[in-house]
């Protein structure tokens, strides 16, 4: 006799046990952002948690795996959103602007704005700021566009290429406006409507660059 598989519940020693990683994962977000990568301590952090160094060394052993651990929760949350907007059943170009104004509303963000310029200001003394940025936030949203572009090239809705390559065309011409604005300081805060402009004018340079080849040939 065979049955659904089940998970066992949470044990009350565990739910408490996740409970305090996310509490140290939210103080320690926080504690990054204000002080940047340098001006963090592990001491520091737990400080601010009220508790000892000990507990906090118990769950990450080191301040690389606690910024990767804090990215990684803010990524993950983001790419659910990404996965759920990509259905490859909906119309091509309303999921694509979708998706686009979904990641420039993400990376337009207060707290994505300082966390990128943490990165850029401190990547060259420390290299791995901008490996673990890379490794859990563009290139994994990178993956799920690219995978979604493939089913639409594959479906003869787009001309086939690349499309890690029209993925990453994509997100760049995306961001080439506020975000870029955003990032030196030019304006404090785009509109909407401004930000709709950026996601309107990538997707529609994007489906004129990739057209299926029959419908470049009829323009």
């Amino acid at each position: 006799m065979t049955g659904a598989s089940t998970t066992p519940p949470t044990s009350r020693r565990e739910a408490r046990r996740l409970d305090r990683r996310d509490a140290i994962l939210t103080v320690a977000k926080a504690y990054f952002l204000e002080h940047g990568y340098a001006g963090t301590t592990m001491s520091g952090i737990a400080a601010a948690l009220g508790g000892s160094k000990g507990t906090l060394w118990n769950h990450f052993p080191s301040k690389e795996e606690l910024f990767s651990a804090v990215l990684d929760r803010v990524a993950t949350a983001y790419r659910a959103q990404l996965s759920q907007i990509l259905d490859p059943c909906g119309v091509l170009e309303p999921t694509l602007l979708r998706a686009c104004r979904s990641l420039l509303d993400k990376v337009c963000s207060t707290e994505a704005i300082a966390l990128h310029r943490l990165i850029y200001a401190e990547s060259g003394r420390f290299p791995e700021l901008s490996r673990i940025f890379f490794e859990l936030a563009p290139r994994h949203t990178r993956a799920l566009l690219a995978d979604y572009i493939s089913g639409a090239m594959d479906r003869g809705q787009l001309r086939r290429d690349d499309p890690a390559d029209a993925a990453r065309v994509l997100m760049a011409m995306t961001m080439a406006g506020s975000h870029q604005q955003l990032m030196i300081g030019r304006i404090t805060e785009p509109s909407s409507a401004q930000m709709q402009a950026d996601v309107d004018l990538a997707v529609d340079l994007f489906l004129r660059g990739y057209a299926p080849e029959s419908n470049s040939a009829n323009r």
